[in-house]
């Protein structure tokens, strides 16, 4: 219970779309009141099972639970305010893809094993172990992921830019690396190994292999270089009036790699923002593209883009 219970925020999807997003992994998911946090779910263990036993014969345990689930979204990237409300900083160490199979293998064969010999804790142990030894090796290879990227920059003789990288999925081998120099972002989806280019995929490839085609072995990796206003002179002005515009802090806020996605010049304008830190291939939508439109010359409203069409217009 403790271990699930930072995730109850969810509930702030049901107020508005932005409004989750300042507040996922927010104050539930916060160090500052991770005792809070435990007080309250071992006030309510003593309430649902034990009442002969006082709140203390839990605090630990749900301190524990409540503090393993915040360091478990740490290691992702979406971001996390470990210092909330004092602080809405978002901070992400970037080392594990959000849906990571090995990872929850491990975890799973945690379990089973500390179930089948539950009367030893060896099997709980090593399970750790080889969880924070995964987790670890992961952190060794966003270190190459991120050389690679300097490398680039070097070769580019950028005296100055921003370099990162993320996790993707399928492997832990898969990494987007990130080098960011001025308004303009260059990437790359990269495999950490060096050897042949793929062969095209065949029709009836499966979904692990359609999901890690474009992931390129280092020797072969394709840079793409993508400007934050877009490259049209003119779509770039009214890209910049939206991503300075007042109502569009939020995403000013919340977006590490935000580009222009695009602009439409129909009933309406709309500029459109996405972020390439949720960019993966294969993936069947694109989540968190936000933008502004307008009738006319009348005043910009903020929306969120479903799929490729359908807008809704967010408060």
């Amino acid at each position: 219970m403790a271990a699930a219970f930072p995730d109850i925020d969810f509930v702030a999807g049901y107020v508005s779309s932005v409004f989750y997003l300042q507040h996922h992994r927010g104050i539930t998911h916060s160090l500052m009141l991770l005792p809070l946090w435990a007080l309250l779910m071992s006030w309510l263990s003593v309430l649902i099972w034990r009442r002969d036993r006082s709140w203390r014969a839990y605090f630990g345990v749900a301190a524990m639970g409540v503090g393993i689930h915040i360091l478990g979204d740490l290691i992702t990237s979406y971001g996390t305010m470990i210092f909330a409300p004092f602080s809405d900083a978002r901070f992400a160490w970037d080392t594990t893809f959000i849906i990571d199979p090995w990872f929850t293998g491990i975890i799973v064969a945690g379990l089973l094993f500390s179930w089948l010999w539950h009367g030893s804790r060896v099997p709980a142990v090593a399970g750790l172990v080889v969880l924070a030894t995964y987790v670890g090796w992961e952190a060794v290879l966003q270190h190459a992921a991120v050389q690679f990227g300097r490398d680039f920059a070097y070769g580019m003789k950028f005296q100055v830019a921003r370099i990162s990288a993320q996790p993707r999925p399928a492997s832990p081998l898969h990494w987007v690396v990130f080098v960011e120099k001025d308004d303009r972002i260059h990437y790359a989806l990269v495999r950490l190994t060096q050897g042949e280019a793929p062969a095209p995929l065949p029709a009836d490839a499966g979904f692990l292999a359609r999901i890690s085609a474009p992931y390129l072995p280092l020797n072969h990796a394709i840079w793409v270089s993508t400007p934050r206003y877009g490259e049209n002179p003119q779509d770039s002005g009214l890209a910049r009036t939206v991503w300075e515009h007042p109502d569009f802090a939020f995403f000013r806020w919340f977006a590490r790699y935000p580009v222009l996605y695009r602009v439409d010049h129909e009933a309406s304008v709309c500029v459109w923002f996405q972020d390439l830190r949720f960019f993966t291939p294969g993936r069947p939508n694109f989540p968190f593209r936000y933008g502004m439109c307008r009738e006319d010359a009348g005043r910009w409203r903020t929306y969120r883009l479903l799929g490729e069409n359908a807008r809704v217009e967010v408060p």
